[in-house]
């Protein structure tokens, strides 16, 4: 498991640019945002953490549909299928490499994009954190969405199609959480809470459902 998972970690690297690609996305659609709005710095802050998690969950879903498809055309996926190791365990630690190659980078560079929105110390904290917990159930969700799309020559749009309304809790509670943070009524423990419940809860749908799907489209 730890060779797959090192081997998985070098591909999710190598392919189309890796993280690099998700960052500098992240950055473009973080960047652009004071442009739109304009440069009213209050206004900036109040809606940046939400434009910060927004800004991850799209980089997020960009190398989703890669998730497989090394495997996919170069015939490994047939040896997945037949090995002795439980596919459920192979696909959980494939999207633990995809995750950290393409999700953690995300979250390492969310402070910097922070500043760009000029959030303060206690937002970039927030943000930082919820994204840490809640990005690694996106990456669950998407191998399920990656699996269903692999056989497809283009499955890159099928597979944010189907991973996008799925997300969309991550997305609420993870951007309630960085507010309840900065602000002092609303309580944080609730919404991080609820985050860290879905992305348990994903950290076993997730990699059983895509299981499933590779095995029906071996078959």
């Amino acid at each position: 498991m730890m060779a797959l998972f090192l081997r998985d970690l070098k591909l999710s690297v190598r392919a189309g640019g890796g993280a690099m690609i998700g960052v500098l996305f992240f950055t473009t659609v973080v960047a652009v945002i004071p442009f739109g709005v304009g440069p009213d710095l209050n206004l900036l802050s109040r809606i940046g953490p939400a434009i910060v998690w927004i800004g991850a969950l799209l980089s997020a879903l960009l190398g989703l549909d890669r998730l497989f498809q090394a495997e996919r055309d170069d015939g490994s996926l047939d040896i997945l299928l037949m090995q002795e190791t439980p596919l459920v365990l192979t696909v959980l630690v494939k999207c633990l490499a995809h995750w950290a190659a393409t999700g953690l980078p995300l979250v390492i560079a969310s402070p910097l994009l922070g500043l760009f929105m000029n959030m303060d110390e206690v937002a970039i904290g927030a943000v930082m954190l919820t994204l840490l917990v809640g990005s690694p159930a996106i990456t669950f969700i998407g191998a399920a969405g990656a699996a269903v799309a692999v056989a497809l020559p283009r499955g890159g749009l099928l597979v944010s199609i189907l991973v996008l309304p799925l997300a969309v809790p991550v997305l609420i509670f993870g951007v309630s959480a960085s507010y309840a943070a900065v602000e002092d009524p609303a309580p944080f423990l609730p919404p991080f809470m609820f985050l860290s419940a879905i992305t348990l809860l994903f950290a076993v749908i997730g990699p059983v459902g895509a299981a499933a799907a590779l095995r029906s489209s071996g078959d």
